[in-house]
């Protein structure tokens, strides 16, 4: 592996990350993680050590820091082995920690809206975007997206904290008629490929069991307009059916009617998005494309 693919640099929006250092290929001597402002980003974020920590360096798996991104900025994250010759697979996650609001600002004005985004806690939506690799966004986040459009070639999503009875499956499709594409799945399963270039052309999402929930989703197909659909059921592609999918966010929000929207919306600049940085051995990753 060159320098290139030790390192692998992160686009943050303002917001509060965790760095997370997940596992490592080689248990006993894992490589270390180190984490940076990129060249002439130093004012626009800190990093957030442990009270024992000296240095941004995380030296093995189950450990952290937090970076604090005042105005966006660019963060290097770089892998090194912990001895010559060694392992240099690590998975490493950075999460964005939302803030919040008070619920004095989300009722303002209106006595309303209280829970509009209640219904979200725990959702997380997993895209693997050609040439980053898995990206982990919490809900009304953009993988990819109109701030840094790329090809994305599958999606996963995990809601463990779903209310009881809610039923999500959702389906994604190829230009090419791929095997799988227009399969649904089950919440947790990932649709899609891997390596393979073979983006998306269109995304399926379904959810029964809950008369007050919709789905809020906006996507982004390459020469096309951004696409906003709301729904129980929500289709959302390109004018032909065959644009390569460069941008999707996914939220879940309390509604009284069940009825579809979908019509096109302007871009909007990424409001930040937590992203899962995979770093394999070139020998993993052409596994990973057989």
């Amino acid at each position: 592996m060159n320098d290139a693919e030790q390192q692998r640099v992160l686009s943050l929006d303002r917001g509060l990350f965790f760095v997370n250092y997940k596992s490592a290929d080689d248990s006993a001597s894992p490589p270390h993680v180190m984490v940076a402002p990129a060249e002439g980003h130093e004012r626009r974020m800190e990093i957030i050590l442990h009270p024992d920590a000296t240095e941004p360096t995380l030296w093995q798996p189950n450990s952290g820091l937090v970076v604090r991104v005042n105005t966006p900025g660019t963060l290097q994250v770089q892998v090194q082995p912990a001895r010559p010759g060694g392992s240099r697979a690590a998975v490493v996650r950075v999460e964005q920690i939302q803030a919040g609001r008070s619920p004095t600002a989300l009722g303002a004005g209106n006595g309303v809206g209280l829970h509009t985004h209640v219904a979200t806690d725990g959702l997380k939506i997993l895209g693997h975007v050609a040439g980053r690799g898995d990206i982990v966004v919490g809900p009304n986040a953009w993988i990819a997206g109109p701030a840094a459009p790329s090809r994305v070639e599958g999606v996963a999503l995990e809601w463990p904290d779903r209310p009881a009875g809610v039923d999500i499956r959702y389906a994604v499709q190829f230009a090419n008629g791929q095997s799988g594409s227009g399969k649904m799945v089950a919440l947790g399963t990932y649709a899609g490929t891997r390596g393979r270039a073979l983006p998306l052309t269109a995304i399926v999402l379904e959810m029964s069991g809950a008369d007050d929930l919709k789905f809020v989703a906006e996507a982004g197909f390459l020469n096309a307009p951004t696409l906003r659909a709301v729904g129980k059921r929500v289709v959302l592609s390109g004018p032909t059916n065959r644009e390569p999918l460069v941008g999707i966010r996914i939220g879940i929000e309390h509604t009284a009617t069940t009825e579809q929207v979908a019509t096109p919306a302007m871009p909007r600049k990424s409001a930040g998005s937590a992203r899962v940085r995979v770093f394999r051995s070139q020998q993993r990753q052409a596994s990973a494309a057989r």
